[in-house]
């Protein structure tokens, strides 16, 4: 498993949303460069960006802090998502050097279009799905879907998605740890890999992720944790040993 530190972007800072609201955040950092910069030097090997007011505006708007975070990170990959929704967009940010794009809405509104964008740029194209009561939630989690998040990700079983990020909007920000169960058993019933998103409180989690997962079918390919290293509650350093000594 990798531990991907999260840099959610709002307004060119970096900050954590309390259950994905965007009018309680936290904000961390006002420099994402260096905050890239940081988690590099602690051994980080996978970066995880959103742009939040791009998954609002559908469009990408943190645009330039984006570039500052890929001209920081330098060898280590980045994925992104938010407010990406097109070919063109998907094909402009692997170009300035993003290793894989996140797509979520569209996902719901145009699966064909991730299709065509997994064929496009195999293993470059992730899905994104967030939940809310075990329903997809869409739009900067906005609005909740009828479609359950199982029937969603069998969509792309044969389309080349590199993996699922499943996020559980309910613990999203809040340290109550990751919702272990789900995200197994979601990778259990999947030959895509899955990313456990939302409520990484400790190293303990991490434990619970990879003791769960002991023995049962699925790939979970890591874990994505941003306000718990932020607050100091996950060693960074400590966490990637881990989840290394683990594999």
């Amino acid at each position: 498993m990798i531990l991907f530190p999260a840099i959610d972007l709002k307004d060119g800072q970096c900050v954590r949303l309390y259950k994905g609201d965007m009018e309680q955040a936290t904000v961390f950092s006002d420099n994402p460069g260096a905050q890239a910069a940081a988690f590099v030097a602690e051994g980080a090997e996978f970066l995880h960006i959103v742009d939040l007011n791009g998954a609002f505006a559908g469009h990408p708007v943190n645009g330039a802090a984006v570039d500052a975070i890929l001209k920081s990170a330098k060898s280590v990959p980045v994925q992104l998502g938010g407010g990406i929704r097109s070919i063109e967009t998907i094909a402009y940010w692997l170009e300035r050097g993003v290793r894989r794009v996140i797509l979520g809405t569209i996902a719901l509104r145009a699966p064909e279009v991730v299709r065509e964008a997994a064929r496009l740029f195999p293993g470059q194209v992730a899905v994104g799905i967030d939940a809310k009561g075990g329903h997809v939630a869409v739009e900067g989690w906005a609005e909740t879907s009828e479609l359950r998040v199982l029937d969603l990700a069998r969509k792309f079983e044969d389309a080349g998605v590199a993996s699922i990020i499943y996020t559980d909007i309910d613990r999203d920000g809040t340290l109550t740890g990751v919702n272990v169960e789900a995200t197994v058993s979601l990778a259990e019933q999947l030959t895509i890999p899955v990313i456990a998103s939302g409520g990484v409180a400790s190293l303990d989690d991490l434990r619970a992720l990879v003791e769960a997962k002991r023995g049962r079918r699925g790939v979970v390919e890591g874990a994505i944790s941003g306000r718990a290293i932020y607050d100091g509650r996950l060693d960074l350093r400590a966490a990637i040993a881990f989840l290394k000594e683990a594999r």
